[in-house]
């Protein structure tokens, strides 16, 4: 049985109390949420690694960050992918996805089962088309039992959630070729599903066969992660009528998904103006009943190479404010290159603010608790307990220059004429 089987039974499972403590929630509301939808526990049910950290993704819950790691063809070391992997766990995100397109897919993943705490999200179509690329043969020529031969060796494999374009439909392939787009598909699995439903004329075979998808991951408790395919790649094709063709086929795809209690996360974008992004989260949550939102960013401007885990958190942190459960971050180096463990670190730590102002904003227990212990740590010049309470204590104690003055309470920001110390005297 699955966790929202278990839940609609009455049953308070062991996952459940788990998120429950992390939360500071009653269990009993824990399992009424998981038997409705609102909150996916993302943990395939054969993924028992000893110390795996339990994720809940949903309403009344703590705001979650992803980090995307993993190979490509011009980058293939699996060794530095694993360090990214500690990089993401000791940074604090709180699951991470391996996009691997290179060199060897099956291996990465083991490794990466293997060595992480979190829990661990995949592409499917990834592998099915490197398979097929590799064999010297195109993308259409794909079979659809190479593609979910892919998802269900993953799956088995012990992967937490995936990543399927499911509503790359024939329909919504149209509705994109009658509404021009400036960049047209940026996903990478949407591209391939397009290429080979136009191709070969049919429909989307994850469309199409979604109940044999549905068996799958019913069978290992795997969460489904509706991917969004047309998500816009720009600010100026944001919330367009691909955008919301795509995302109405998610919300159904996410209800029937829940009559065969498989549970669920839509993918959200991308590119969005600030002024558009409530709109988007409104949307997707009366789309798509509520069901947990997972978004990319999203980037508020298209002009910030370099800097767009800056984009990236600001439009996280409304998005998340509006709604959204779960921040996919992004790093300095997105739209340039596969980034490194530095960016990496960058990209948490922008995402991990983002979800943490968003948190406070709903009132997530403990959020302004957090703020205000800092606040009062500040004013004492407790030096000490700033460090422990910030985000990264680690950059705290590195960037802290106060030992360079005598007077050990101080800083070099203002020195003996602190603020603090000065208002002491006549308050």
């Amino acid at each position: 049985m699955t966790q929202m089987e278990l839940a609609r039974a009455g049953k308070i499972t062991q996952e459940m109390r788990i998120i429950a403590r992390q939360e500071g929630l009653e269990a009993n509301l824990v399992r009424q949420l998981v038997a409705k939808g609102l909150v996916a526990i993302v943990k395939n049910k054969i993924h028992n690694k000893t110390g795996l950290k339990i994720c809940g993704v949903g309403q009344h819950l703590r705001t979650k960050v992803n980090a995307n790691i993993g190979t490509s063809p011009k980058q293939k070391s699996i060794a530095l992918e694993k360090k990214k992997l500690a990089a993401c766990i000791k940074y604090g995100a709180d699951a991470v996805m391996d996009l691997s397109t290179g060199g060897d897919l099956r291996q990465m993943r083991q490794v990466i089962l293997q060595a992480s705490t979190i829990p661990l999200g995949t592409v499917p179509i990834y592998q099915a088309v490197v398979n097929t690329v590799r064999q010297g043969k195109s993308v259409p020529t794909m079979k659809v039992n190479d593609l979910f031969d892919a998802i269900e060796e993953q799956c088995q494999a012990g992967v937490d959630f995936i990543t399927v374009h499911c509503g790359v439909t024939r329909k919504v392939i149209e509705i994109l070729r009658k509404h021009k787009r400036i960049m047209g598909m940026v996903s990478r699995g949407g591209t391939f599903l397009a290429e080979w439903v136009v191709c070969n004329k049919k429909e989307n075979p994850l469309y199409e066969y979604y109940d044999r998808l549905l068996d799958i991951a019913y069978k290992y408790d795997v969460v489904l992660s509706l991917g969004d395919g047309l998500r816009p790649g720009c600010g100026a094709d944001a919330t367009d009528a691909s955008q919301i063709a795509e995302l109405k086929v998610l919300g159904e795809l996410a209800k029937q998904a829940w009559r065969r209690n498989v549970q669920v996360m839509i993918e959200g974008p991308g590119h969005v103006p600030l002024n558009q992004i409530e709109k988007n989260i409104i949307l997707q949550k009366k789309l798509c009943a509520q069901a947990p939102f997972y978004v990319l960013g999203p980037l508020v401007t298209d002009i910030a190479p370099g800097y767009d885990h800056i984009t990236c958190a600001i439009g996280g942190a409304l998005a998340a404010s509006y709604g959204a459960d779960f921040l996919c971050y992004v790093t300095p180096a997105e739209h340039l290159r596969l980034p490194d463990v530095a960016d990496v670190k960058e990209g948490i730590m922008a995402s991990r603010i983002a979800a943490h102002a968003a948190d406070i904003v709903k009132g997530i227990d403990g959020a302004a608790t957090w703020d205000k212990k800092m606040s009062v740590a500040r004013k004492a010049l407790d030096w000490k307990n700033q460090s422990r309470l910030s985000l990264d204590p680690e950059k705290f104690t590195k960037e802290n220059t106060r030992m360079h003055l005598r007077n050990k309470f101080g800083c070099t920001m203002c020195g003996e004429f602190c603020s603090m110390k000065e208002m002491d005297k006549f308050l």
